[in-house]
């Protein structure tokens, strides 16, 4: 009998937590602490910690420029700020994506356009972002969602044939790779969440901006920085921009977890890699659809559910696999379009800016409906792994699936 039916679960003992910090970051942290003590000075931003930190995140990205802001929100920020981007152009945005990846774009005074998903896919694909440019396209934003990298090539030859900047949102995807090449690097410019939760943090929140361009992150840096001119001839704030900074302490604790990220995703891609081994021969269940030669990195795993071959749709499903004790959310649903803020225009009180700026020369009554997003929301449910699962945790979680499966299937 299923859990959810009165039977014993699968598993009856809490998933194991896990443990981000440990002895190394408390030992950075403390330094710091101990230093200022001692010095009487305060723990500074774009101190020796901070410069270190981005000269370790660029190595880690393969070689570039990195600049430590205070949240991943605030990295798309920026990104799109470096870009000096026209306002009241557009700016396409992912169709399934935390609204920290599209609400910045509202804020520049650029109008957010979604494309849609590929088929199968959390991601935008290269037909659906094709489908929603126009003259008025100024930078196409790509998010890579769950650490499944989008497909990239195809994305970049359509903004390169046009002229268009990419900004890739890597909040999700740390160390995810593209035809070997690191996501956060294929496009013109990254943002990175590091908040705690993420694959590596700087503490409870935190972002970085990447990129392979010199003078582009230069720029970030000085709007980042309330336009100061760093690397300029300026005497003055060369721009208008916001206090954006990272600072040394938040450094400190990400030079400790960048040295742990490579051994955290290989745990992470053997886990799910087990995980799919396990449930191979479930007929109605199986992991999502991914981009050919990509390395994903797992920051949620997304399982798909072929409600055809079951007696109850997908979301009773997820309720009963999570009955029996298994950590599990049934939906993610997140679609800028579908949101109370994007449908009611709520970005600047008093006016439905950016999209009634009178410079704009768009479709101002657009809508993205976003059919394929729908359908992978409704036909998907995740899961949060950890590097620290071992082989019970993955043996529960096949049997919980084949079990629930079996009680359901036609």
């Amino acid at each position: 009998m299923l859990a959810i039916d009165g039977g014993t679960k699968v598993r009856a003992t809490p998933f194991p937590a896990r443990h981000l910090f440990g002895a190394e970051e408390r030992a950075a942290a403390l330094k710091l602490f101990d230093q200022a003590v001692a010095s009487g000075s305060a723990i500074h931003y774009s101190g020796p910690e901070e410069l270190a930190y981005e000269d370790e995140f660029a190595a880690f990205m393969g070689g570039g420029y990195a600049d430590l802001v205070n949240s991943g929100t605030s990295a798309l920020y920026v990104a799109l700020g470096a870009l000096e981007l026209e306002a009241a152009g557009e700016v396409v945005i992912p169709p399934i994506t935390d609204m920290g990846g599209a609400m910045p774009v509202a804020l520049m005074c650029l109008v957010p356009v979604v494309a849609d998903a590929a088929p199968g896919s959390f991601n935008a694909g290269p037909e659906q972002i094709e489908a929603v440019l126009t003259p008025h396209t100024r930078a196409i934003v790509v998010a890579h969602i769950a650490g499944e990298p989008a497909d990239m090539d195809p994305i970049l030859a359509l903004a390169e044939a046009r002229g268009i900047p990419v900004i890739e949102d890597c909040a999700q995807a740390h160390g995810a790779r593209y035809k070997g090449r690191m996501a956060g690097a294929l496009g013109d410019i990254s943002a990175f969440s590091t908040m705690s939760g993420k694959h590596h943090a700087t503490g409870p929140q935190g972002g970085v901006v990447f990129t392979r361009d010199e003078e582009l992150c230069w720029e970030a840096k000085r709007f980042s920085d309330r336009g100061k001119p760093f690397n300029t001839d300026a005497d003055s704030n060369t721009r208008a921009g916001l206090n954006l900074n990272g600072n040394d302490l938040s450094a400190a604790i990400g030079r400790v977890q960048l040295q742990k990220i490579g051994a955290m995703i290989e745990r992470r891609r053997q886990v799910a890699a087990q995980i799919e081994a396990a449930i191979a021969d479930l007929e109605a269940v199986r992991l999502g659809w991914r981009v050919p030669e990509t390395e994903g990195v797992y920051w949620f795993m997304r399982f798909h559910v072929d409600a055809d071959k079951l007696t109850v749709d997908k979301e009773a499903f997820a309720a009963a696999v999570a009955a029996e004790g298994i950590p599990l959310t049934a939906s993610y649903r997140h679609i800028p379009s579908y949101c109370k803020w994007f449908k009611e225009r709520r970005v600047f009180p008093g006016s439905d800016y950016p999209w009634g700026l009178p410079a704009y020369k768009g479709d101002r009554n657009a809508e993205f409906p976003c059919p394929n997003a729908i359908a992978a929301v409704e036909s998907h449910f995740i899961m949060s792994i950890h590097e620290q699962w071992d082989e019970q945790e993955v043996a529960d979680v096949a049997a919980a699936l084949a079990k629930v499966e079996k009680a359901y299937l036609r």
